[in-house]
């Protein structure tokens, strides 16, 4: 059968569409789809993010709250024993009014969250201290034989530092202590234990009271109580962001309100902050049953057609929860406000690009296609082998990927200028370098120069050699010992070891670098203004820091933070009370411990922290004293042993033969003198052998 070949042509013809119509299909189509794939995937992480959102704002007003109502309830029993304790050691008779009061104050001014501290006899005397706020107290006695139905009350203004007597008044009262729950039950126990109180001599008052029986030479004095109002919980509360409208509550097992938000509550003032949202908390203590009071519960609830995330989380309090209430449209709001604005962007945007596609098919691609198939024909002769051409119903694209079969084989040639290692170069230029970090165990060092700043007034810009020369030399022990310099402040270096790089003997590293800058600085026969020798003191701590790229998104530096580094630098400051140059701390002995040798100075708490630990100088590596005698480091601790155990004589003895041994030792004077001081006058039972820096 012949077929005629002017009616295949024109079959074929009628398969090809216009690029026009082709490419505005394909655009619309891309763009729909891509849309709503964009959209329900932003969709679902969003939401996922801001449930994470909800749920870590969550997680840390728990945290808050947890660690304020476990302090608020160790410091009552720490007032409580402390005072007990005085009473048991016959230090205070409940009698001695002066002594008593003054105890009583001191641990209302010490602990922020007492709001009482109170004391019934059996014969039904009463006696508190109460606060007033925070720039008030008052002292009130109920006697039932001096001025009976009577409460004397002596007011006292709080300034810094002390108390002032502000006033004494008597007023008629009805509060009796023998009818309080927390008596009786104090009277016949044998331990104290947590009430719950309402009644006050001031008035109703909601409180928590931690009341326990007072035995002196095994006869009952009388009931100590410690109370904490709620009010103190409701400013506590106030404090915290739960969202923008959210709030949080405590409430006990049955669902009653023990403190809502309220920044200005205290004793003068009634907490009143917003319930609204409690019977949520309610609602969701219902809900959760006894699960809900052991362990976190969390869900969903709705009032009045809103959504609200509510999570319930027991308290170190018996019975007590925190219930936080946090509107789903606070954190999902924005997102549905936000994906409805790009539904209808997106629609208007693909009307447009379908528009814009097919003007831009007809004048910007299809006609200069036409003409490019017509230049690329200049490089026929460049065709490969490999090089396929690939029928299109599109005339045009058809005509251009003929065009580009012949020119493959010249521009394949451009290969051979693109070298592989080139392209690993630009992969490695685009790694963004972004804030972030990690806690690891590292080493810390910080060298400073003795007497720095008389030296650079008085040398002036003359200072400079001398500085950049013992920059120089410290960055060079530092770099030879594998650390990381961190910076250069002033005239202090401030160096690191155990990252970027792990070492497993970083406290060694640390250890070798200090010894190697001092040894340096002394070979270099380097001298100030006055021709003495160049003096350094040098701080080594190790411990857990934060260490990786600190700042912001326009500037990072990588570098350490933490507890441990601040230790460092107080003890490169402590060398100056020593006499030494080169302190460490006890982590850092520890972990190079056999491969250096060091004696232990003392205990001691640097500035900025109450709790003493012990610093160790450094006086080198094992196997290098070239000869020298090491017997005096063991006489130095013989005689600290003595002085920590109050041998302090004995310890006097030691601390001579140490000075007899060495002719001058800085740290070895101290304690001889403080020891010479102490067998004069002896110090107290409260003594610890810790010394306390009180500068940096």
């Amino acid at each position: 059968m012949n077929v005629d070949p002017g009616r295949q042509f024109h079959a074929i013809a009628r398969l090809t569409v216009s690029i026009r119509l082709a490419v505005s299909a394909l655009v619309l189509t891309a763009i729909l789809l891509t849309a709503a794939l964009s959209s329900l995937l932003w969709w679902r992480t969003a939401e996922a993010t801001s449930r994470q959102l909800a749920s870590t704002i969550n997680e840390q007003i728990v945290a808050a709250v947890r660690k304020e109502v476990s302090a608020i309830v160790d410091e009552a029993r720490a007032a409580h024993t402390a005072i007990r304790t005085l009473f048991l050691q016959n230090v205070l008779d409940t009698r001695e009014a002066d002594k008593r009061e003054f105890v009583f104050l001191s641990q209302l001014q010490s602990q922020a969250t007492i709001s009482w501290v109170a004391f019934g006899w059996p014969d039904g005397s009463f006696f508190a201290a109460h606060k007033l706020g925070d720039r008030r107290l008052e002292m009130m006695e109920i006697s039932l034989t001096d001025h009976a139905g009577q409460r004397r009350v002596d007011e006292y203004d709080v300034v810094p530092g002390d108390i002032e007597f502000a006033n004494r008044r008597f007023e008629p009262t009805e509060f009796r202590v023998a009818d309080q729950a927390w008596f009786k039950a104090g009277l016949t126990a044998d331990e104290p234990q947590w009430f719950r109180v309402l009644d006050h001599p001031t008035g109703e008052r909601p409180s928590i009271t931690f009341a326990g029986p007072i035995d002196v030479y095994q006869e009952r004095q009388g009931v100590l109580a410690v109370v904490i109002e709620y009010t103190r919980l409701a400013r506590f509360l106030s404090q915290l962001e739960v969202g923008r409208t959210g709030t949080a509550f405590i409430v006990d097992h049955s669902g009653e309100l023990v403190a809502a938000p309220d920044k200005n509550a205290d004793e003068l003032h009634p907490a009143r902050g917003d319930t609204a949202l409690l019977p949520l908390a309610r609602v969701a203590l219902e809900k959760a049953g006894e699960a809900g009071r052991k362990e976190a519960w969390r869900s969903r609830l709705t009032s009045s057609g809103a959504a609200y995330e509510v999570a319930l989380t027991p308290l170190p309090f018996p019975g007590w929860s925190l219930a936080t209430v946090i509107p789903e449209a606070e954190f999902l709001g924005p997102v549905e406000t936000t994906l409805r604005r790009l539904i209808l962007g997106l629609a208007v945007g693909a009307v447009l690009a379908a528009l814009a596609s097919a003007m831009l098919a007809r004048s910007v691609i299809a006609a200069p296609l036409s003409r490019v198939v017509g230049e690329l024909r200049h490089v026929e002769a460049f065709a490969l082998e490999r090089v396929r051409r690939h029928p299109s119903r599109l005339k045009e694209i058809a005509s251009l990927s003929g065009a580009i079969a012949e020119m493959a084989a010249g521009l394949s040639a451009f290969r051979k200028f693109i070298p592989a290692d080139l392209v690993r170069a630009l992969l490695r230029q685009g790694v963004e370098a972004r804030p972030g970090g990690s806690i690891q165990e590292l080493s810390v060092m910080f060298v400073d120069i003795a007497g720095f700043t008389g030296l650079s007034e008085r040398l002036g810009d003359r200072v400079v050699p001398l500085l950049s020369r013992y920059l120089d030399l410290a960055s060079e022990a530092v770099v030879a010992n594998g650390g990381t310099i961190d910076k250069f402040i002033g005239d202090a270096v401030m160096a690191f070891w155990g990252a970027p790089q792990p070492q497993a003997d970083h406290a060694l590293r640390c250890c070798r670098a200090a010894l190697g800058c001092r040894r340096a600085v002394e070979a270099s026969g380097l001298s100030d203004d006055r021709g003495q020798p160049l003096q350094i003191r040098i701080g080594v701590n190790s411990g857990r820091m934060l260490v990786g790229n600190i700042g912001s998104e326009l500037r990072l530096n990588y570098t350490v933070i933490g507890d441990a580094v601040n230790v460092a630098s107080r003890l490169e400051g402590a060398n100056k009370s020593y006499g030494t140059q080169i302190l460490i701390g006890d982590a850092t002995e520890r972990l190079a411990r056999g491969a250096i040798v060091t004696r232990e100075i003392e205990s001691i708490a640097v500035y900025g922290r109450e709790e003493g630990f012990p610093v160790y100088e450094l006086i080198g590596l094992a196997g290098e004293s070239g000869g020298e005698t090491l017997d005096w480091i063991v006489r130095y601790e013989q005689g600290l042993a003595n002085y920590r155990a109050r041998r302090f004589a004995a310890a006097f003895s030691d601390f001579e033969a140490v000075l007899d041994e060495r002719g001058q030792d800085r740290p070895a004077e101290l304690m001889r003198d403080r020891c010479r001081q102490f067998v004069a006058d002896a110090p107290d039972a409260s003594w610890r052998p810790v010394a306390a820096l009180t500068t940096k």
